[in-house]
């Protein structure tokens, strides 16, 4: 099958703790190859924590997961997936790690160690695909992403998981342990933030629409802004208003 002539699918979701029991926000991402990294990538980075670093002239905001390796393994999950298995790909944001899984065989005889390494050549699943992302400079080097993303998460302090299963192969990007404190940055937040400033009065659902969270996703986010001390509800769930604190 040639993933040119029909829709492919990545099914994202976050969940409440460490295992598949409670979701807090579900999607389907669908179209080509390159719509797919950019809306899977959005949904990564939209969805995990953020720092501030405050330098000489400006402030930086600084991922928990360096976006290079996030993106290297969403590319590496498009051009190595089987596309003759109906399972799509899949994204899984846990309280303490993310993972990004393809339905696709490792290259028999291999393990990942011997990419990580360096001394073994890419092996392409889906050579045209591979090539596509390459010359549309949507990766900057066509060869082992699997040693980049090592990289990449070494040079952050990041631990990262390289895994061939069974079923596929799966990446997992291992969260921080770090305590939510009050004025915590995170992107979902700061949107959240910026809809209540606008409008008091917003609803749950006109936040769901400009947010693209589920009912439950914004419920459990309000609630968390509300015990931090964000946010606090004046009046009814109808009629009523929500006020920013500090």
């Amino acid at each position: 099958m040639n993933p040119e002539f029909f829709p492919i699918e990545i099914q994202a979701a976050v969940f409440a703790g460490k295992d598949k029991v409670t979701f807090l926000d579900i999607k389907k991402f669908g179209g080509n190859i390159f719509e797919l990294l950019k809306e899977s990538e959005k949904y990564i980075s939209e969805r995990i924590n953020w720092r501030v670093q405050f330098g000489k002239l400006e402030r930086e905001e600084i991922p928990e997961v360096p976006l290079k390796a996030i993106r290297e393994a969403l590319v590496n999950s498009l051009c190595h997936r089987d596309y003759a298995n109906p399972k799509g790909n899949e994204i899984a944001i846990f309280k303490d790690r993310v993972e990004i899984y393809n339905p696709g065989d490792f290259p028999e005889g291999y393990t990942p160690e011997d990419f990580i390494k360096g001394k073994e050549r890419s092996i392409l699943r889906n050579p045209l695909i591979a090539e596509t992302i390459y010359k549309s400079k949507d990766i900057e080097k066509w060869g082992s992403g699997l040693k980049r993303i090592y990289d990449e998460c070494r040079a952050a302090g990041v631990p990262v998981e390289l895994e061939a299963l069974k079923s596929g192969f799966v990446v997992t990007f291992y969260r921080p342990k770090t305590e939510v404190k009050q004025k915590t940055v995170e992107k979902t937040v700061e949107k959240i933030l910026a809809l209540i400033k606008e409008n008091p009065g917003v609803t749950q659902q006109e936040i769901s629409k400009k947010t693209g969270l589920t009912r439950r996703g914004i419920e459990w986010n309000l609630k968390r802004m509300k015990d931090e001390g964000l946010i606090h509800r004046i009046g009814p769930d109808k009629g009523g208003h929500w006020e920013i604190l500090g």
